[in-house]
């Protein structure tokens, strides 16, 4: 992510570490043969967390990614690019 502002950065990063302690979560659930309702549950929360992150990216990309043709450099969206990363998060 290296055009993001570095508080929305940190902001997606601190999303991630969350999904990561969600998913040792359900990791730990399933090893510990815990009942399938608290598996899901966790199994849940995970997906809403990467979820959240996904979006979190993609505003950053708005914000921050998508330049104009005459502007555009390596690495940056155009809005096709964008919307099509957008639409493999729904």
């Amino acid at each position: 992510m290296p055009d993001f502002d570095p508080e929305d950065k940190k902001r997606i990063l601190n999303r991630l570490r969350r999904a990561r302690g969600q998913l040792n979560a359900v990791i730990g659930a399933a090893e510990s043969g815990a009942p399938c309702r608290d598996v899901i549950i966790q199994l849940a929360a995970l997906s809403a967390a990467l979820d959240r992150a996904g979006y979190a990216v993609i505003a950053g990309a708005m914000k921050n990614c998508i330049r104009d043709e005459d502007s555009r450099e390596d690495g940056d969206l155009t809005p096709e690019e964008l919307e099509k990363l957008f639409l493999m998060l729904a």
